[in-house]
Order: structure tokens, then sequence, then C-alpha cells
């Protein structure tokens, strides 16, 4: 199912009025995410909806992301945004008061040095690894 929550109030400011989001949505995700096309995006009452292609699904969960970690947007539904099925199993994670990458690394890795492998995985979602923020939601490849 593509559906994902956020936290409304935090993230990104890219918009001041929801009339305003859908433009730059799609044009915040087109210029950092090369491998989605033909990309449409709505947005209701705090709720993004994309609809086009994506070259792979960790595309698709990226651009999902990226959406949602937009302060306004508290839901995104991705389920017309088509893409290959997944090669790798990815758990999401919102990021709680004193996260790091270390850290969320050694909770789902057991080492916190493959903190890099998170910070790749949303390099699109994350600029800085040392800048995450609580409520920031991020995937977690599993495999």
């Amino acid at each position: 199912m593509g559906l994902l929550n956020f936290v409304k109030s935090i993230g990104e400011k890219l918009f001041h009025k929801e009339e305003e989001a859908p433009e730059k949505i799609t044009s915040y995700i087109e210029g950092n995410n090369p491998g989605v096309s033909n990309l449409k995006v709505e947005v209701r009452d705090g709720v993004a909806t994309l609809s086009g292609e994506a070259e792979s699904a960790e595309a698709r969960e990226k651009a999902a992301l990226m959406a949602g970690n937009i302060e306004g947007i508290s839901e995104v539904r991705f389920d017309n945004l088509k893409a290959p099925a997944a090669e790798v199993r990815v758990e999401y994670y919102e990021v709680v008061a004193g996260d790091t990458l270390y850290g969320i690394a050694k909770k789902f890795y057991n080492d916190g040095n493959k903190y890099m492998k998170i910070f790749e995985a949303n390099r699109e979602v994350i600029k800085d690894p040392n800048k995450i923020y609580v409520g920031q939601k991020i995937r977690i490849p599993l495999d």
C-alpha cells in the first residue's frame, strides 16, 4: 500500500499556501530525484497524492519521503506512482529525540558504523548525515 503519515508541522518549508504546494513539491522532487518521470502532485488538506512513473521502487519511496518531509504535508498517497517491484526490503523509521544516524544504524544493523548505508539510502531526503530532525521519516534498507 502506498500511504505514509508525517508530522505536518515540521520539515522543509517549500510553500506558504496549499495552492502553491503541487507545483513546489513537483519541482522539488524532480530536481532532486531523477528516477521519477511524468510526476503529478495533488495536495488537499495536507494530503499529497503522487502519480507518474518511477524507474525503481527506491525512487518511488524517496519521492514519497521527499513529499512527506515538507512542512504542511501530513500524509502522502503514492499508489499511482508506478514502479518495478522492490529489490530490497525497506522499513520506514521516524526520527525521535536523541537519534543520530549512527544510533539508528546500531539499532537496525547492530553496527553504528553502517550509518552511511542509511545516509546513502536517503540522500535525497537527508542532505547532511549530521543533520536529521525529530519527526523526519527515513527509509532503512533491511536486505
